[in-house]
């Protein structure tokens, strides 16, 4: 049994806990009223025209509260961040994945590890239960459950090593549960990687310029990596401007290779681009951790946020308002066209990763903790990037929810329910209880230059018109609309595709723990053979189930789509669980309640998601009932829709099953997880004496580096006292005077 960690000096009085000044006062003052007003209006209004400006002042009021005092809160009083203690990036410097990375370039890297599909996917299909219950969950959830859950678990791994969220399962609740938990996090790591990999095929497929802007983020990334490794140690403002200065030729440039005699090279079917994503996912496992991964996420962060950014703007500049009712009737029925269910608990599943994520667990046990300069750097990565991923999902709400919600349900109903015609879409429409004309149909497709968009169905081009529409409403106009339109498609692909490298990363580093619980040198990270042959695996498992789904559009992968919002969020009750009950074995036992409480909401959510999943008698929401239906169908010898063959209809019966059986397989392992820990947590508090922690010794930092982006007066000072520049370093000492270990 490892012994208890060495003891800590004390730690000194953490910044930012002095009285507020009177002009503080009023500043934060004014901020809250304007959050209130935001959400006054929203959630009063009936029946009039509601501007999507109010969502943003009432998501950012919102945000800027929590993350002033809610976060500090929790980093100061809850955890203790000590900026005296080093950190795994410091002791364990190896060039390769851990290495002390500038907190502006971390912060970029774990924005775009975490922010993928979910933002902009989750909210989007949400919308049909009205633009307020999804709104809601996205800033109450991310303030009080997502982004503490995200802040927690980085602060934890730090403390162990970097140690992965399955393997703190297993060293802190036990081999019971923590075997659980290892098989559960894996397999749902691999489905998720495969899903988000499917989205990024899918928007890419058959777009030369999507393809040749997205391929040119890989050169300019490992340029990005040498000129701050090597040729210019240091510069990071350098070169961010020469990055953001090719990334922009890079897009620039896919419009023109999109109209060239290169359009057929940058075509790519499928199945080519699968085997493409592959080989990059292997490279961005094995490759050092600063020559791609890290300036490659750094670089498309700047893209995705500026974008964002942009969005919003456009928002408070063309004011559009919300067109989509508060509340739909889907809300209470459970019967709507894009997914079914009632609003309990499937608007929370649907969301997922804009309001609490289990796979931002996996990169903040991942690769950010081996990365980390300082644990008081912990507020500003992990609280402080979820919140910006909340503020992406909320921009596609307002994307989804300004535009006709006719044409929503069209985009987003499956062609078996609405047709395939602008006639019967229509009509289909109409039944829902909205109204939009055949011609409006086709003119929004002609519009964006697209043959249709009836059942485009996913999330991805509701937001690409929504966003379209804002844009177009600030430059250009209708003549611009195709063009942001493509824009949007493709920056989806970059945004998404950051979630991919990343998480292979992280499912090696998972997976290389568990083998070292059978053979020791899987821990070693610097062990090559373990560090390929965990890269082939993971890489394999998720390019077999993308392979299928690319291959089988009717079955394979899509019908894990259901899925994917379930085993998230049953990832992040493990993540809840393992904070809560480290929280209790390091003596926090006053402060449990911060991760306690969001626990027994997800906990709630899913595990009442998933019984509906497995035992609903209604087709279109139990993965055992659709199973039976079609069985029955193949029994009887009839093709059902939308199968057009009995081949399709075997793929449905055999995909239903697979659904069920996994779900069923990930609520028992999480189970047995929660079961598990609250036996530690009962025994810790009923005998603290015997708790052993598996936190690694105190030792004494000598990185000097600001907390936040900005450094504050003090720091800078003690940055010029250190003899070392913004970006942070060792304190400089003469010869012999110590040692980093």
């Amino acid at each position: 049994m490892p012994e208890s960690p060495t003891p800590a000096p004390p730690v000194p009085q953490a910044p930012g806990r002095r009285a507020l000044t009177p002009k503080s006062i009023v500043v934060w003052s004014l901020v809250a009223l304007v959050g209130a007003i935001g959400w006054a209006t929203l959630a009063l209004s009936r029946g009039e025209e509601v501007s999507a400006a109010w969502m943003l002042a009432a998501a950012l009021g919102s945000y800027a509260i929590a993350y002033r005092f809610y976060s500090r809160f929790i980093a100061n009083r809850v955890l203790k961040a000590d900026k005296n203690r080093a950190t795994p990036a410091e002791l364990q410097d190896n060039g390769v994945d851990f290495h002390p990375t500038d907190r502006r370039v971390l912060f970029g890297h774990h924005f775009a590890a975490i922010a993928g599909a979910g933002p902009l996917v989750g909210p989007v299909l949400a919308a049909q239960m009205g633009y307020l219950p999804g709104t809601i969950w996205l800033v109450v959830g991310v303030i009080f459950a997502g982004a503490v859950q995200d802040m927690v678990t980085l602060f934890f791994s730090t403390r162990r090593n970097g140690r992965s969220l399955g393997q703190m399962a297993r060293d802190e609740i036990g081999p019971v549960g923590g075997i659980a938990a290892l098989i559960a996090v894996f397999i749902i790591m691999i489905i998720l990687l495969a899903v988000l990999a499917l989205v990024i095929v899918n928007a890419l497929a058959h777009s030369p310029w999507g393809v040749f802007s997205i391929g040119m983020t890989i050169p300019i990334a490992l340029f990005m990596g040498v000129y701050l490794r090597i040729l210019r140690p240091g510069k990071v403002s350098e070169v961010s401007l020469i990055g953001v200065a090719l990334l922009l030729l890079a897009i620039v440039a896919g419009g023109w290779v999109a109209e060239s005699s290169w359009a057929d090279f940058f075509t790519l079917e499928p199945g080519t681009l699968v085997i493409w994503m592959i080989v990059y996912g292997f490279l961005a496992s094995v490759l050092p951790v600063w020559l791609l991964l890290a300036p490659r996420d750094y670089l498309s962060t700047f893209m995705k946020v500026g974008t964002i950014a942009l969005l919003a703007l456009g928002v408070v500049v063309a004011l559009p308002t919300l067109k989509m009712p508060a509340v739909t009737d889907f809300a209470s029925s459970g019967s709507g066209p894009v997914f079914a269910g009632s609003m309990f608990p499937f608007v929370f599943i649907t969301i997922a990763c804009g309001a609490l994520s289990g796979f931002h667990s996996l990169v903040s046990s991942g690769t950010t903790p081996k990365m980390v300069q300082k644990e008081t750097q912990i507020r500003m990565i992990g609280y402080g990037a979820m919140l910006v991923e909340s503020f992406v999902a909320i921009m596609a709400m307002i994307a989804a929810c300004i535009i006709d919600p006719g044409l929503y349900f069209a985009i987003n109903a499956p062609v078996g329910v609405i047709g395939d015609s602008v006639q019967s879409a229509s009509e289909a429409v109409a039944n829902f209880g909205f109204t939009i004309t055949p011609d409006a149909l086709a003119q929004a497709a002609k519009d964006v230059e697209e043959a249709s968009l009836l059942s485009r169905t996913g999330g991805a081009p509701t937001f690409a018109l929504g966003m379209a529409e804002i844009f177009s409403a600030v430059i250009g106009g209708t003549a611009m609309k195709a063009f942001w339109y493509h824009f949007a498609i493709m920056f989806e692909a970059l945004f998404i595709l950051t979630t991919v490298d990343a998480g292979t990363r992280v499912g090696r580093f998972m997976l290389q723990d568990m083998l070292g619980n059978a053979y020791k040198p899987f821990r070693e990270v610097s062990w090559k053979p373990g560090v390929w042959f965990a890269s082939a695996v993971v890489v394999g498992g998720w390019g077999y189930f993308l392979w299928v789904g690319v291959h089988d559009p009717l079955g394979g992968i899509n019908q894990l789509f259901p899925l994917f919002g379930i085993a998230n969020q049953l990832l992040a009750a493990v993540a809840l669980a393992v904070c809560t009950t480290l929280l209790v074995k390091s003596g926090r036992l006053k402060w449990a309640w911060v991760t306690a409480v969001p626990l027994a909401w997800d906990v709630a959510v899913t595990l009442t998601a998933s019984w509906q999943k497995i035992f609903s008698s209604d087709v279109k929401v139990g993965f055992f009932a659709q199973r039976d239906k079609y069985q029955a169908g193949i029994d009887a010898g009839e093709v059902l829709a939308p199968a057009k063959s009995m081949d399709d209809m075997r793929t449905i019966v055999t995909n239903s099953t697979v659904d069920g059986v996994l779900c069923a397989l990930f609520a028992l392992l999480i189970v047995v997880v929660l079961v598990d820990a609250g036996r530690v947590c009962y025994k810790a508090i009923r005998d603290p004496e015997t708790v052993k922690l598996h936190e690694t010794p105190f030792v004494q930092s000598k990185f000097v580096a600001p907390a936040s982006l900005f450094a504050t007066k003090e720091e800078k000072a003690e940055l010029a006292e250190a003899g070392v520049g913004p970006e942070g370093g060792l304190r400089k000492e003469p010869a012999g005077t110590g040692s980093r270990t």
